[in-house]
């Protein structure tokens, strides 16, 4: 059944695409374990606010960056019916002014959150600040006049947001601490698989945003550019791992980042066979060539996390 013709309820799950949250909700947990690791303690409370503020966040960035890309999406689903998912607006599964209502509704339950965890949570000044410049990327992403992601600037927005900001709020929330070496040594990997994900994200629209007139990694330098920046950027979140061992002396540990490699290893096979048919149009292939990046992130980054929590329980770290 088209999700237009579904309950209000699935309508709704449908626009919330909560396929696509662990592009957030894995850099976060990663940043509670990083804050643990930093201040050597557990606090549920902080769990509960890093994690909340993630969903919510989440919810508000995919509910307000369909509302900003309704024409771009109406646009390629005149050029292509039959391509990809449903969209939540051009498909009329959703209403437009419930849909920006619902974002802004979300976003501010996510500063609530920081909010509470700023009061309620000792030492920890400046979180709801960190959580209004978070939420604020998205409009400097998305929202006009600055429309970075229309001005070629959207996969390095991503990446600080995604790869750099949300882990560190998440781990300054659970730490309480603003910096930390964890940070320096788990954020610029992370940061560049953020950027792979983003690099790949605009293949399948390749055409109608260089209509739509974006300007996007693909539409600027082709499909082929965009895949290798794709693939080199997340060997390279990996390797940034490998070397922030070595850089810290051993601090960082060595173990957690094997596994979270071995982790990434069959996904980048699934990813390399598929690079060459994920071509422009090619919509089936784009999205089993991403599907297979997203695994190798995702999985890399949880496979990091819960070795440093075993390694923090039994001792060794």
């Amino acid at each position: 059944m088209h999700p237009a013709f579904a309950s209000p309820l699935r309508r709704w799950l449908h626009a919330f695409k909560p396929a696509s949250w662990p592009k957030v909700l894995a850099p976060a947990l990663l940043g509670q374990v990083l804050g643990v690791m930093s201040s050597g303690t557990f606090s549920v409370g902080a769990a509960v606010v890093g994690l909340a503020f993630a969903v919510f966040a989440t919810i508000y960035v995919v509910l307000l960056n369909d509302w900003f890309d309704a024409d771009v999406d109406a646009l390629k689903r005149r050029m292509f019916p039959e391509a990809g998912s449903p969209k939540t607006i051009p498909d009329a599964i959703l209403p437009a002014e419930s849909v920006l209502l619902a974002g802004a509704g979300f976003g501010v339950m996510a500063l609530a959150v920081a909010m509470c965890g700023e009061l309620f949570l000792p030492g920890r000044p400046g979180l709801m600040l960190g959580a209004v410049i978070g939420l604020g990327l998205l409009l400097v992403y998305s929202a006009p006049p600055l429309r970075l992601n229309d001005r070629g600037a959207g996969e390095f927005v991503e990446a600080l947001g995604v790869g750099v900001l949300v882990p560190w709020w998440s781990a300054y929330a659970q730490s309480g601490q603003l910096t930390s070496p964890w940070y320096v040594w788990a954020l610029p990997g992370l940061a560049l698989l953020a950027f792979a994900s983003a690099a790949a994200s605009g293949l399948s629209d390749e055409e109608s945003d260089r209509r739509g007139r974006k300007a996007t990694l693909t539409t600027m330098y082709g499909n082929r550019a965009a895949r290798r920046a794709a693939e080199y950027s997340a060997f390279a979140g990996l390797i940034a791992w490998m070397f922030a061992v070595r850089a810290s002396g051993g601090a960082f540990p060595l173990i957690p980042v094997q596994i979270a490699v071995l982790a990434a290893a069959l996904p980048w096979r699934a990813l390399t066979r598929e690079s060459p048919h994920a071509l422009t149009n090619c919509f089936k292939a784009q999205g089993r060539y991403k599907t297979a990046l997203h695994r190798l992130i995702w999985g890399s980054s949880l496979a990091l996390a819960l070795a440093l929590v075993v390694l923090r329980a039994v001792g060794w770290a």
